[in-house]
């Protein structure tokens, strides 16, 4: 073996600077739950970021690789501090970390079994888990993949297979199908309709109503619509929960109108799905077990790194109709149902071992630790409404459902509210000692919360309702 490469793959270098990172990043995991370290983001605009790593990527080469790992600890978004409030992605359980470290270095890839020899069992357990805590009777129609947006394409992958009259995989549609969505679904729904060609007809909104939960009392009307202008309406996709607002659809209705026109019905359980596990709030899922096929991010409210899907089918036969293909160097038989050839049932090919890491938080701490995670932070919400409520100044979207809180600072000027709620927000950013979002429901700009890190406290959103008050005054009276 050449010398770089001798060096590349030491043993001993691996073990010494394996051991000083795990140093390194435990460091960062006190300091942040500490606050030792002021900012929740560490904000710069995006050239001055980009000019820092160009002069970086100019310098010498390392002579120890972590001394980049600690710019880039310094440089990112410290989703582990208790003031990130921002996107919905998980405060990474250290566990989960550790386990990515090793399937990372043994990368085993799971288009086929030889390859898979413990991801393949491993994710059929994990996804067996996930469906009977769901209310799926009969198992072995899940699988994992990376992330929601490739998850719900594959969903509708499915349905169009299912629903369609003719071979679509080999022949191809042209018939005007469509589903049915709430206007509040996650733009990734439109997406993959897009992709499949149905256009924007084949994306059929229903309003919702003044919680942002779909009208499913108005499903008949649109779909008797949809049917007259020549649309194949093949599926209505409830949400649980919405991802402005947290809210979750009446899946029991949902069910009874696709039970009643013979329509699929898929659950995107993205982010809200996970609630299943919690005694205490999986009321919010009630009918999600009628769904025929369900997405649930591992990677949202269950501590795991992106990405981690599930997609779950009812049916387990459902989950093999997606993809009809010959690769004679993977697999013998193209049409045999392999649950232990994962090829034949994701658009990935290598896929990444990414069971393993919830099947060792399983094995490690019980399901009771993704329970007692939802019950937080889902607690912790409702209390945060409460204290906007309280706030003269401050006006609440909706009462929340999950782990997602809407409000907004109310200027002098109502007509000013949503330009100062923005500033509010970018000043908020550039000074980076919260890290919060935004999002627009109905015309009415609002900041918005996700609590996703167990470590927040009450105390910490009083400081922030504190400093969105003092910035609103002081913006008003430039």
């Amino acid at each position: 073996m050449k010398n770089l490469l001798a060096q590349v793959y030491a043993p001993q270098n691996f073990r010494q600077q394996a051991h000083e990172l795990v140093d390194i990043l435990a460091d960062y995991l006190q300091a942040a739950q500490n606050q030792d370290f002021s900012q929740a983001i560490p904000w710069q605009e995006p050239h001055n970021s980009l000019a820092y790593w160009q002069a970086d990527f100019a310098e010498d080469l390392l002579a120890n690789p972590n001394d980049l790992f600690r710019k880039i600890i310094e440089k990112s978004t410290h989703l582990h501090h208790p003031r990130y409030m921002g996107h919905q992605v998980s405060t990474t359980a250290p566990l989960a970390s550790l386990t990515g470290m090793l399937t990372g270095l043994l990368n085993n890839g799971m288009a086929v079994y030889e390859m898979g020899l413990v991801s393949n069992p491993i994710e059929r357990i994990v996804s067996d888990w996930l469906a009977q805590t769901l209310g799926y009777q009969t198992l072995g129609g899940g699988l994992l993949t990376s992330g929601g947006t490739l998850a719900n394409l594959t969903a509708l992958l499915a349905i169009r297979a299912g629903k369609s009259p003719n071979d679509v995989w080999s022949e191809g549609t042209s018939e005007k199908l469509a589903i049915l969505v709430s206007e509040e679904a996650h733009y990734c729904i439109d997406r993959a309709a897009r992709i499949m060609g149905w256009g924007a007809g084949g994306i059929i909104k229903i309003p919702t109503n003044d919680r942002f939960q779909m009208r499913t009392e108005l499903l008949e009307q649109y779909y008797q619509t949809a049917q007259l202008a020549g649309y194949q309406v093949v599926a209505v996709v409830g949400s649980a929960c919405s991802t402005s607002t947290g809210s979750y659809d009446d899946l029991g209705a949902i069910a009874d109108f696709c039970e009643k026109h013979q329509l699929w019905f898929h659950a995107d359980g993205a982010h809200g799905g996970a609630v299943a596990v919690s005694d205490k709030y999986k009321h919010l899922i009630k009918g999600i077990e009628r769904a025929d096929s369900i997405v649930v991010d591992f990677h949202k409210m269950m501590m795991i790194p992106a990405l981690c899907t599930a997609l779950l089918f009812k049916r387990p036969d459902d989950a093999f109709q997606t993809f009809h293909q010959k690769a004679q160097y993977l697999w013998d038989n193209p049409t045999s149902n392999d649950w232990f050839n994962s090829g034949k049932r994701t658009f990935e090919c290598t896929k990444l071992m990414m069971a393993v890491k919830v099947y060792a938080m399983l094995r490690t701490y019980g399901e009771a630790v993704f329970s007692e995670l939802i019950d937080t932070l889902h607690d912790l919400a409702g209390e945060f409404a409460q204290m906007v409520q309280n706030r003269p100044n401050f006006e609440l979207a909706v009462v929340p459902q999950s782990n997602i809180v809407c409000f907004r600072y109310m200027a002098d000027n109502q007509e000013n509210t949503n330009e100062l709620n923005a500033q509010i927000r970018r000043k908020l950013l550039e000074k980076g000692e919260f890290y919060i979002v935004q999002t627009t429901l109905r015309n009415e700009l609002y900041l918005r919360v996700s609590l996703m890190n167990p470590m927040t406290s009450q105390a910490d959103l009083e400081v922030l309702l504190n400093e969105i008050e003092q910035l609103g005054t002081q913006l008003q009276t430039k």
